[in-house]
Formats: C-alpha cells, sequence, structure tokens
C-alpha cells in the first residue's frame, strides 16, 4: 500500500486515482492479489513524471504485485505497455521480472529504485485508446529527447518540443515561452534550435494538452529512433554495431542509422550461447547460398541474456494473441530458460479496454500550468482522424507564396479558374465537347439536398476543438466552384439519422466485411477500366487504319480474357456480399460470411492467365512505337483520350490488371492480419495470399520498369521543344516548382529530375498547354550547395554544373529536403552509369540561348503570358489537369516514389459530401487513383462528372465551430476550399483518411531506394 498520510499530494491524488483500489492490468476486473503473509518492505518507484512514491509489499510477493500496485496506484488500464526497470548488481539495466519474488531480484532494496517506464512502442500510436495513457508515452518523449536518446534532425526536434511547451504552458506568449525554455532542458542542445521551437509554437494557438500529445506522438512514432533500446555488439568481422528489438523483429544498427532489419516472420529461432547472440532465420529457397544462422558477440552472457529475454516479450506481446501457457516442469534434467512473457499481449489489452466500459477519471498533469483537467476520452476512431499539423506545414507555406504571385487568380464561368485557384477540374471543360451538367449538379445549395433533423445527437468521433493545432474558422463567405460533384442519393434525396442508425444495424460490423466490400467496390471500378481498353479504345482503333491490324489483335487478345474473367469475378462477389448483409436471406450465417474461398478459387483462375498479364508490357511498348511512326495514330490517340470516358492517360489503363495484383495482395494481408489462425477463412486467404504474392514477385521487376516508361511517355506530352525522353535506362525521378534565380529576380520554373539530367521549363502560350523547355544540366560532375545565405533567398541551394550553375530556391524546407536528397541520389546514379546523358533538348535550342543572359525571350513570362495560359483550359485539345500542371499551380512536387504509392492506394466507394456553406449531405460514388478524387453519380457510369486533384490539399477532421456534428467526417481543405467527406463505418473512414494521406505526403526516401534495387 501506498503511505498517504506521508504524501499529501502523491501522483495517484495528482493522477486522479480513488482512494479504493481500481481495477488491475494484469488481472481484468479483479482487485490486486492478496499479498502473502511475511514482513512488509518499502519500494522506491520512479514515475514517469519524476516523482518517487513508496509501496509497501511483502517479502515474498512476486513483481506482479508491485508492478500491480503501480498501475492501481495511477488508475491506469493499459498498464501492459509499461514495466519496471532498475540496475542491478553488476550495474546492467534489466527489467523486472514480474514472475520472480521481488526481492529476490532486487538485493538492496533501500538502495534501490525503480522506474516505471514505457517497455513496449506500439508502431502505431492510436492503439492506445487511454488519454492517460498517451499523456505517459509523451512523458517518455519527453525523457528520451532530453537525455539524447532519441535522436532526430533538428526540424522535427523543435516541433516535438514546441508540442511539449504547448501543453505544460499554453498558447505561445513571447516573454513566457523564452523564460520556460532558459529554465527548462529538453534538448541536449536546445539553445542552438531556440528560434525555431518558438516559430513553431507559435503555430499551435488552441491546442490542449491531449491534442499536443497526440501531436507529439504522431512525430515520435516516425523516426528511426522510435522506442529504440541499443544493446553494443559485434559482428564476425568485428564490427561495432548496436542490436535492438521493435514490433517488427530485430534491428541492426551501426551508430544512429538502421542498416538492417530482422522481421518476426523471417526469424525461427533467437538463442544465445555464451557471449554470442545467436539469430536462426527461415530458410529462403531464393538464396541457396544464404546462412541461416547470423552471429553477434556482445559483451558478456549476462548482456546476451538480457537482449535475449526483452526479444522474446516484445515478439509475444505484439505478434500473439494471448499470453503465453508455462512450460511443463522437467521430471530430471532441464533444458534452456524457463523465462516467458507474462501478461497480457496487445491484442488482449486492446480487446480488453474497448469491451469493459472503465469509468475514466479525470487527471492532471504534473508540469502543466494550463488550468484545465482531461477528462473522459473520445473512442479511439476518432485519434485516427486527426491529423498532424506538421504534416500539412509544407503546403500551407507554399499556399503562401503561390497566394503572393501576381495574376494568379481568373475568372471561369463566372467563378474561380479551375486550374489555378479551385482545384476541381471539369470533365465538360477538359474536353471541350459535351453537354452542361445538369444546374442542380453546380448548385451545392440545390432542392433534394436538405439536411437531416438539427437535433441529430452529436458524435464524439471528431473530438472537440482543433485537432489541426488552430481552431478552424467559422464559415463565411461562400466560394462556388466552376464544378460542384452531384451528391445525390439514388432515390433523389438524403438519408436522414435514423435511417443511417437502422442501416448499420442492419448491415454487419465485422472488419472482415469491409474488407470485402472495398474488394467489391475497386473491383467494379476496375472493370470499368478494363472497359476503356475492351470497348471504348477497341472501337476506336477498329474504325481507324492507323492502327495495323497486328497491334489490335495484340491488344484484343491480351486484355479481353482478362475483362471477361473479371466480369465472373465480380458477380461471384456481388452475390457473396448480398448474402454476408443478409439481403438474400437475412437468417444466413456462418459459411456466407467469408470471402477467402472465391479470392483462393479465382486468383488460382488468375494465374492460368499470366501469359495474358505478361503481355501487357508488351502492348504498351508496341503502342508506342505505332504513335511515334504514325502521326494518324497519335492523333488518335490523342483524340481518344480528350474523351470524358477515359479519364486519366491511356497508358495508365494499359497497366490496371498489374495494379490490381497489387491490390488483392494488400487486401489479402488485412484480412490474414485481422483474422485469428483459428477462423475458417484465415486457411483460404492464407493460400490466397501465398499465390498472388508469387505472381506480383514473378511480374513486380517488370512492372517497375513499364511505370518508369509510362511516366516517360507522359511526360514528353507534357513538354516541348525536348527530344528522345524515353530511352532505355533513363529513369524518372521527381517532377515540381522551384523559383530560378535569374537578372530579374526570382522566376517560377518547372524541374524534371532525370536519372542522368535535370531539365527546367516554364508554361508556354502553345494551344495543347505544353510546357517550354529553357534548360538542361547533365548530373555527371555535378555538385550542389545550399546557398541560403549567400543569395539572401529562403530555402535556395545552387547547382554547379559543368557548362553552367544554376541557383533555385523552394517553396519550403521540407521541398528544399526532398530535392537535394533527390537530386544527390541521380548524382550518384548518373555517376554510376557507364553511358554519358543523351541531350534532350531539340537541336534549335542551343546552350547559348539557354542562359539567363541571352535568353530573354525565352525568360519571358509576363502576366498577359500566364491569362493566356490559363484561358487555353477552355479551349479542346489541352492537357491542363494532368499532374505537372497541378504541380505548378499548387507549387509542388511530386516523386516517381510517389506515383508508385498512388498505384497502391486506391480506393472506390460511395461517400456524402458538404460543402462548407451548404446544409446538405449529397450522395456520390467517388474514385480515388492518380493523385485525384473523380466523382460519379453511380458506380454504373461511364466517366466522371468532376475531379479533384489533391496535391497540396490537407486532410483533417473538423473542428467544432464548424459544426460538423456527424460521425466519421474528414476534411479536405486548400486555401479557401474546403469540402466535407462523410464514410459509412470507421473502416471506411480510416481507409479514405489513409489513401488521401498517401496523395497528400510525399513517399519516404528508404522507399526510393528500395524500389530503385529492382531496375
Amino acid at each position: 500500500m501506498v503511505e498517504p498520510a506521508d504524501r499529501p499530494s502523491t501522483a495517484g491524488h495528482r493522477l486522479g486515482a480513488p482512494d479504493s483500489f481500481g481495477v488491475s492490468t494484469l488481472e481484468p476486473g479483479l482487485r490486486p492479489p492478496a499479498q502473502p503473509a511475511g514482513r512488509q518492505v518499502s519500494i522506491r518507484v520512479q514515475m514517469l513524471d519524476d516523482t518517487q512514491e513508496v509501496f509497501q509489499i511483502s517479502q515474498r510477493s512476486p513483481g506482479k504485485v508491485l508492478f500491480d500496485l503501480v498501475c492501481v496506484h495511477l488508475n491506469l488500464a493499459e498498464g501492459d505497455y509499461f514495466g519496471l526497470e532498475y540496475q542491478d548488481q553488476r550495474k546492467m539495466t534489466v527489467w523486472l521480472d514480474l514472475l520472480k519474488p521481488t526481492l529476490k531480484q532486487i538485493r538492496r532494496p533501500k538502495n534501490t529504485i525503480l522506474r516505471f517506464v514505457v517497455k513496449f512502442f506500439p508502431p502505431d500510436h492510436t492503439q492506445l485508446l487511454e488519454e492517460l495513457t498517451r499523456y505517459l508515452f509523451a512523458l517518455q518523449i519527453k525523457r528520451d529527447l532530453a537525455c539524447g536518446r532519441l535522436i532526430c534532425n533538428d526540424t522535427s526536434a523543435a516541433l516535438m518540443v514546441s508540442h511539449i511547451i504547448q501543453s505544460e504552458i499554453g498558447d505561445f506568449d513571447e516573454t513566457q515561452s523564452w523564460q520556460h525554455l532558459l529554465h527548462n532542458k529538453y534538448l541536449p542542445d536546445q539553445d542552438a534550435i531556440r528560434d525555431k521551437i518558438t516559430d513553431c509554437h507559435r503555430q499551435h494557438v488552441g491546442q490542449t494538452p491531449a491534442e499536443s500529445d497526440y501531436q507529439l506522438l504522431e512525430i515520435a512514432r516516425r523516426l528511426e529512433m522510435y522506442g529504440v533500446r541499443l544493446h553494443p555488439a559485434k559482428d564476425r568481422e568485428g564490427t561495432t554495431l548496436s542490436l535492438a528489438v521493435a514490433h517488427v523483429g530485430v534491428l541492426v544498427f551501426q551508430g544512429h542509422t538502421k542498416i538492417n532489419a530482422f522481421n518476426w516472420s523471417k526469424v525461427r529461432k533467437l538463442s544465445f550461447k555464451r557471449k554470442r547472440f545467436l539469430i536462426k532465420l527461415r530458410a529462403d529457397p531464393a538464396q541457396s547460398a544464404h546462412h541461416d544462422t547470423l552471429e553477434f558477440a556482445m559483451a558478456s552472457r549476462d548482456c546476451c541474456k538480457v537482449f535475449w529475454k526483452i526479444c522474446v516479450e516484445y515478439h509475444a506481446f505484439f505478434r500473439l494473441f494471448e499470453e503465453p501457457k508455462p512450460k511443463p516442469k522437467p521430471m530430471l534434467f532441464t533444458r534452456g530458460s524457463s523465462f516467458r512473457f507474462s501478461g497480457r499481449t496487445q491484442k488482449q489489452v486492446i480487446d480488453y479496454v474497448k469491451d469493459s466500459e472503465l469509468k475514466k477519471l479525470p487527471f492532471e498533469r504534473k508540469h502543466s500550468k494550463i488550468l484545465s483537467h482531461s477528462g473522459p476520452t473520445p473512442p479511439s476512431s476518432s485519434f485516427r482522424s486527426q491529423v498532424p499539423k506538421e504534416s500539412a506545414a509544407p503546403v500551407q507555406q507554399a499556399d503562401q507564396l503561390d497566394s503572393a504571385r501576381p495574376g494568379h487568380r481568373a475568372q471561369c464561368n463566372g467563378s474561380e479558374d479551375a486550374a489555378a485557384s479551385d482545384p476541381i477540374q471539369s470533365r465538360q471543360n477538359h474536353h471541350g465537347t459535351g453537354s452542361s451538367p445538369d444546374p442542380q449538379f453546380l448548385n451545392p445549395e440545390s432542392p433534394g439536398s436538405e439536411d437531416s433533423p438539427a437535433g441529430s445527437p452529436r458524435v464524439v468521433v471528431n473530438g472537440n476543438g482543433s485537432l489541426n493545432g488552430v481552431p478552424g474558422p467559422c464559415p463565411e463567405g461562400h466560394h462556388l466552384s466552376p464544378l460542384t460533384s452531384p451528391l445525390l442519393t439514388d432515390a433523389g434525396c438524403v438519408r436522414n439519422d435514423d435511417e443511417d442508425e437502422a442501416r448499420r444495424k442492419k448491415f454487419p460490423t465485422d472488419k472482415a466485411y469491409f474488407i470485402a466490400k472495398e474488394l467489391l467496390t475497386t473491383e467494379r471500378t476496375y472493370l470499368k477500366d478494363l472497359q476503356v481498353i475492351t470497348e471504348s479504345f477497341h472501337g476506336v482503333s477498329g474504325k481507324d487504319e492507323a492502327f495495323p491490324d497486328s497491334t489490335r489483335s495484340l491488344i484484343s487478345t491480351s486484355y479481353d480474357p482478362i475483362h471477361k474473367f473479371h466480369q465472373g469475378f465480380l458477380r461471384e462477389v456481388e452475390q457473396r456480399l448480398a448474402q454476408w448483409e443478409g439481403r438474400s436471406n437475412a437468417h444466413i450465417k456462418g459459411d456466407y460470411q467469408r470471402i477467402g474461398d472465391i479470392l483462393l478459387k479465382n486468383i488460382q483462375g488468375l494465374r492460368q492467365l499470366a501469359v495474358h498479364l505478361q503481355k501487357h508490357s508488351e502492348c504498351l511498348v508496341e503502342l508506342e512505337r505505332v504513335c511515334r511512326s504514325s502521326r494518324k495514330a497519335e492523333a488518335a490517340c490523342r483524340d481518344f483520350e480528350q474523351q470524358r470516358v477515359c479519364y486519366l492517360p491511356l497508358n495508365i489503363f494499359l497497366l490496371r490488371p498489374l495494379h490490381r495484383l497489387l491490390h488483392y495482395k494488400l487486401l489479402l494481408e488485412r484480412l490474414c492480419k485481422h483474422y485469428p489462425p483459428t477462423h475458417e477463412d484465415f486457411r483460404d486467404c492464407r493460400a490466397a495470399l501465398a499465390d498472388i504474392s508469387e505472381m506480383v514477385l514473378q511480374l513486380q521487376s517488370n512492372m517497375m520498369k513499364m511505370e518508369n516508361f509510362q511516366k516517360l511517355l507522359e511526360l514528353k506530352k507534357d513538354l516541348t521543344g525536348i527530344e528522345n525522353l524515353a530511352i532505355p535506362g533513363r529513369e524518372f525521378i521527381r517532377l515540381g516548382c522551384l523559383s530560378k534565380l535569374s537578372g530579374k529576380g526570382l522566376q517560377q520554373r518547372m524541374f524534371f529530375l532525370f536519372s542522368d539530367s535535370l531539365v527546367y521549363s516554364s508554361r508556354g502560350m502553345t494551344p495543347s498547354n505544353q510546357f517550354k523547355v529553357h534548360g538542361q544540366l547533365p548530373l555527371y560532375g555535378m555538385t550542389i550547395r545550399e546557398s541560403e545565405e549567400e543569395w539572401g533567398v529562403p530555402h535556395s541551394f545552387t547547382l554547379f554544373g559543368q557548362r553552367q550553375s544554376v541557383v533555385v530556391a523552394a517553396s519550403c524546407a521540407a521541398e528544399m529536403e526532398r530535392w537535394v536528397e533527390d537530386i544527390r541520389m541521380a548524382i550518384d546514379l548518373s555517376e554510376q552509369s557507364s553511358s554519358p546523358s543523351t541531350d534532350l533538348l531539340s537541336p534549335g535550342l542551343s546552350d547559348n540561348k539557354l542562359t539567363e543572359d541571352g535568353g530573354a525571350e525565352l525568360e519571358l513570362e509576363s502576366e498577359e503570358e500566364l491569362s493566356g495560359s490559363r484561358s487555353s483550359l477552355e479551349r479542346p485539345g489541352h492537357r491542363g489537369n494532368t499532374t505537372v500542371h497541378v504541380c505548378w499551380h499548387r507549387n509542388t512536387s511530386v516523386s516517381m516514389v510517389d506515383f508508385s504509392v498512388a498505384v497502391e492506394n486506391q480506393l472506390s466507394g460511395n461517400l456524402l459530401r458538404k460543402f462548407k456553406n451548404s446544409n446538405g449531405w449529397q450522395k456520390l460514388w467517388v474514385v480515388f487513383t492518380n493523385f485525384s478524387l473523380f466523382f460519379y453519380k453511380s458506380h454504373q457510369d461511364d466517366y466522371p462528372l468532376a475531379s479533384l486533384p489533391l496535391l497540396g490539399y490537407s486532410v483533417t477532421a473538423p473542428s467544432e465551430c464548424e459544426n460538423i456534428h456527424k460521425d466519421y467526417v474528414f476534411k479536405l481543405h486548400f486555401k479557401s476550399h474546403v469540402y466535407y467527406f462523410r464514410t459509412e463505418s470507421e473502416y471506411t473512414f480510416e481507409r479514405w483518411m489513409e489513401v488521401i494521406r498517401s496523395a497528400t505526403c510525399s513517399a519516404s526516401r528508404s522507399v526510393c531506394r528500395s524500389r530503385k534495387d529492382l531496375y
């Protein structure tokens, strides 16, 4: 027991613990176990807020009793993420074993202080369901930063410290913040980035302590050193390394850089022998000479055993469904260690907190000076909807620069321009033909979009206050877009809350059902995409003699069998979902509430069509060859791309069947992760996953090359004054907007980075809206240097080529970091290549004309030219909605890695949409692909009515003052454009947030390097 008489203000009182015992984390629903009779011993425990508490335990009680007392004292329901560590007589930091008697582990309890700290770091902090748990995790991150254990760059460190300060002193006040930083040490080198910390703190106005904890954990979990505890070791060659364990497996570090990771699925056994730590891997049939046992030398046997124990516990906590049972005691001889994990696994913790209605008691934060108590926490789904402000900061800075440019806004049909200001692209304007859309589609306030009754209950999924750090502005003037999406229901009216509730009660709530429904919705979109090739393009190519019979035959024989097969597959999925939902028989259970058998059957059938899938790359190459040799064929393809049914570049449709294999693989991975091994559908899903993984592995290398080839072909259409772009060996890396410094000052330019050269251009006045190339910088021998101080231009750097030097500036620090990193990688690629870079420029463009001094005509970019370029959006034949044009207007960039990630993150389904100042929720069919949302009236429509490119957008949950009293709502925001979307369930809400984040956040460089290895 705690000694309350000696400590009137204990940690339990501060954290809101009741006087009586609460719920034990290790024995759900019970009080702490009765202690054995015997002499009582005092044990001191240091909490995460640096206070010390004294607990009385029996002399013979196990460590579990002490740990339970600490968790009950804190009123902590998710205590299994934590542990008690101490320094033993060998001066080694070890964890308290919960099964062994405490005093057999702690020889001198009077001189030992145990530390209550985080033991298991989950990969996603939204798995922490209690606000108190997240607060304790935030204290752990704060401690790791202060002691230098959590290594990161200055930007991340400043952001995290700013959130810590926001939670402690509240909104920014220059004098108070400065004094607080002077008297508190959050970083070892805090003084060097003090200004950056205050700049970040300035942006968190209105952010509550709970939101600050969430943002802090969101940043920390993305760091390489998050939750890492290094254990020194050496490999067989004597190289000094460090071993660590995480939720994914065993990690190997050199210094503070991760150089290898052994996933739990690849590890067969972990053991140690004297000072040697052994990792036995599962045999890899693809690598016959692969060593299946890795050996690391540690300082002593005790070091090996300490690390082995924590590996065993990490594996059990994150990988097992329940606590492992103790081994039976041998009769004569013992073999190996009897150590095992004690406590609940992560799955058991999550299920327990969700199923049991624990009373959420308020608690106080020791270091916080804000006069507010944290109250009951909202459901976990609300934290899925919170998007960190930091991820949207670069976009906001880009917008500020963008809005500062003169002549950026133009009028189109009495409203803002579709490409320059309002990102929704009208498909009618895109093609220049077609009937005008119904006025009901264009007016968000139209009849039939009346809101549900005002008395609808408040839903907590969107939380209270701002989730983005700054309270959202209350709705003001309404800005009409040139084309608003038709969000009508099937019956021409909107469901009310009662209908929503009835529908949710009728339909299944199992996650497997929603995964199966995602399979159905994306399969419908995929079949429509196949029809673009098998029906629409087939009809065009059959009428035109520009395409040889061999080309038409190749495309027809390659895609028609695939289309026919997926028609039958879609029918089976639709029937199964109807049975699952109870529309055919509401009482059917068991066999119909599964999807793995259908997937296994059809994926095995799809393997028989692998010969056709392998020919799809040949179709892409053949079509390009025909277009290059025949202007008539090229014109026919260009005209076909202007049709409304071809809402994406034609070449993307040709690669759709290969991309679909990746979608099947991801869906099956989610199913296998969701099902327990004992589930009747688990075996079929696992077998289907093995089959589709094998197909993806066989086709992946070819798929990557075709994606690169397709992207080069698309860029060739967007550029004028360039030749020989799509040649073997050239890889596209990044495109985007940078400001180029010349005699006239900073001028906006579009840069294209390839593996051998860097090309820059500007918007031309051509009828096709192409970009006019200004110059080319070969990467071989190029050097790069940051030159912000030299030129006085923020986020600027200088490129020193063999023939000329260029000074450019990015819109923000994040953009600059991405460009510098990719350019350096491209320089390395060019130096490794044996062939010199090919001149991309047309013969008429010489280097003499491309210099800033001699190229005044090329450098001219007046406001009239910009206006002329924008007005060409209304002319037929333009290319005004491509990724290049979106990057130009949004002042951002996209890499090939981002394109590859976008291929995997495609989604379809029904959403309800609401404008900023409208009252009604309207229903529509939405397809997310190629960084854009495409809006349809229903999934049966052949072409979209509108599109919304998402590059530059931020995705958040609505703030309280926006009065969105609905469940599962996310908000898309760009400058003055705001759209709200509602989903039907928590799973679909999380999926839409996930795929939209993939379009608004750049992929990591680690992915980039791994994908480069496949070329």
